[in-house]
């Protein structure tokens, strides 16, 4: 049991890699506070599950992450539901294409909102929890906030501002917190449909010719979580894919 007696928060931990970095860190000791937006449903369910593992070991607190309001909101109410704060992983992301000439403020607004502002002032507001608990911050990269996919300029800068963020704030908030990133490849593909082409073209790029699951995340965020003498760091979770750029 790793993390026995700690408190994390996930934001966008509802489903996909989110519910799963949040049973990793349950399933380890942790309490669990499950962030949703919309998914109330998934959310209270999740939930549910862990409760019934672990009593009273789990919460779930929606908050719209674009909102200054509400993720202040969000940040208090995870303080303090278990009485105090081991470990924010910044999950919540939105990801759509942006192609050129028809990037609008809206998109741009949503992209930068959850994949940059939101882990930045999340962790700032975070911040005096994490500090007195001497904890860590776990952002989700993408292997995108290294290398372009075209169409996606948007989201790829905003993932490469918070590459750049686990860098800068890891020197800032050291010796108290430490934050480090993780950099997902070809885990579970876009909720959109991908053709089978689409999918095999991506995994003919993979040195390990497969993709991953999202049970790789989650032993990546409880490694990190639990080794205290690790920060700054990014470790991509891609299967290889970046030694073929």
């Amino acid at each position: 049991m790793l993390l026995s007696g700690k408190t994390a928060l996930v934001t966008g931990a509802a489903g996909r890699l989110g519910a799963q970095i949040a049973r990793t860190l349950h399933q380890n000791g942790a309490n669990l506070i499950i962030h949703y937006r919309r998914s109330s449903r998934d959310a209270q369910a999740l939930v549910t599950a862990l409760n019934q593992q672990r009593e009273d070991s789990a919460r779930a607190i929606a908050a719209e992450l674009a909102s200054a309001t509400e993720l202040e909101a969000l940040a208090a109410d995870a303080c303090s539901a278990f009485d105090g704060l081991d470990l924010l992983v910044n999950n919540a992301s939105s990801f759509y294409p942006t192609p050129f000439g028809n990037i609008d403020l809206e998109s741009w607004d949503d992209l930068i909102a959850s994949n940059y502002r939101a882990p930045l002032f999340l962790a700032q507001a975070c911040y005096p929890a994490l500090k007195k608990s001497k904890g860590c911050i776990i952002n989700l990269l993408d292997i995108y906030a290294s290398m372009p996919l075209n169409q996606h300029s948007v989201y790829c800068s905003a993932k490469a501002a918070n590459q750049m963020l686990v860098k800068s704030l890891a020197l800032e908030l050291a010796p108290e917190v430490r934050v480090n990133g993780i950099a997902p490849g070809a885990i579970l593909w876009p909720e959109a449909v991908d053709s089978a082409a689409r999918q095999q073209s991506i995994l003919d790029q993979i040195p390990l010719q497969r993709s991953g699951e999202p049970g790789n995340i989650a032993d990546t965020a409880l490694f990190l979580a639990s080794n205290d003498y690790i920060t700054g760091e990014v470790i991509r979770v891609d299967g290889g894919r970046l030694l073929k750029t």
